[in-house]
C-alpha cells in the first residue's frame, strides 16, 4: 500500500479495567502467551512497521510493562506516557508524544483482534477525505429508549455501534484536545466533532471486540485459537 500521509497511533491502556474480574489491568493479562497490549501493539506493527506507537499507561505501570516487555522478549519500538484522569486526559497526555504532521489513530488497548484490513480502511480514509473516520458495525439486538412514561421500541436500522481505531488528522485532533474537558465526551469522535471537525463512518469488524469481562477473555482466546484455520 502506497502511504501519502504519516502515520501515528496512540494505543489508550491508561485504564483499570476491573470489570474483567482482576486487580491487575485488563491490558496486562495474557490472552495464549502474550498480554492484551502487546497484541495491540503486533496488529499495528503488521499493517505498517514504520508507524509510530504511543502507549498510554495507568499511572505508576510503566515499571510493570516495562518488566512484562523484558519477560516477554518483547522489542517492537514504541514510546511510553502516564495517563491522566479520564480517557480525555490520556489521550491528551499521548498527543504530545505526536509529531504535527500526518494522520494519527487512537485505539483501545483492549482490542488486540483488530486486523491490517480494519486499521488501512481508517488510515486510507482519514488520508482521502481529511476528516474523522470511525468503524462502526450495526446493532443486531432489539433496542429499547427510556421515556418519561418508561420506554418505547426503537428502530436500531438507524444505531451503529462505535468501534476503534478511530483516525483524524494530527493538526485537527491536536486543536481538538485543547478544549477543556467535557464529561460528555465518550470517544475521540465526538471530541473531534464539538470542535468542528468532519466525521466519517466505515466499516467495522464483528471481531474487533473490546475485552471488558472475563467472559471477552475466553471469547478472544476462542478466536485466536481457530485463527489458523480462518
Amino acid at each position: 500500500m502506497k502511504r501519502t500521509e504519516q502515520e501515528h497511533v496512540i494505543i489508550v491502556a491508561g485504564g483499570r479495567g476491573l470489570r474483567a474480574g482482576s486487580e491487575l489491568p485488563k491490558q496486562f493479562r495474557l490472552i495464549g502467551d502474550r498480554p492484551v497490549l502487546m497484541r495491540t501493539i503486533e496488529a499495528f506493527h503488521r499493517y505498517n512497521p514504520e508507524i509510530t506507537i504511543v502507549v498510554v499507561l495507568p499511572d505508576g505501570f510503566i515499571d510493570h510493562w516495562e518488566e512484562l516487555c523484558r519477560v516477554h522478549g518483547f522489542t517492537l519500538r514504541h514510546r511510553t506516557t502516564a495517563g491522566g484522569e479520564t480517557r480525555f486526559h490520556s489521550v491528551r497526555s499521548g498527543l504530545e508524544l505526536i509529531p504535527p504532521e500526518g494522520v494519527v489513530a487512537v485505539h483501545d488497548a483492549a482490542r488486540p483482534l483488530v486486523t491490517p484490513a480494519l486499521i488501512e480502511r481508517c488510515f486510507a480514509t482519514c488520508a482521502a477525505q481529511q476528516c474523522g473516520v470511525i468503524p462502526v458495525v450495526r446493532q443486531t439486538e432489539s433496542v429499547r429508549l427510556l421515556t418519561g412514561a418508561g420506554s418505547r421500541i426503537f428502530d436500531r436500522e438507524q444505531l451503529r455501534v462505535v468501534q476503534t481505531p478511530q483516525v483524524f488528522p494530527v493538526a485537527g485532533l491536536k486543536e481538538a484536545y485543547e478544549t477543556p474537558f467535557d464529561p460528555s465526551f465518550t470517544d475521540d469522535a465526538s471530541v473531534a466533532e464539538r470542535h468542528g471537525l468532519s466525521i466519517m463512518l466505515v466499516e467495522g469488524e464483528e471481531s474487533n471486540i473490546k475485552i471488558t469481562t472475563p467472559f471477552d477473555f475466553l471469547i478472544a482466546e476462542q478466536y485466536l485459537i481457530d485463527l489458523p484455520k480462518r
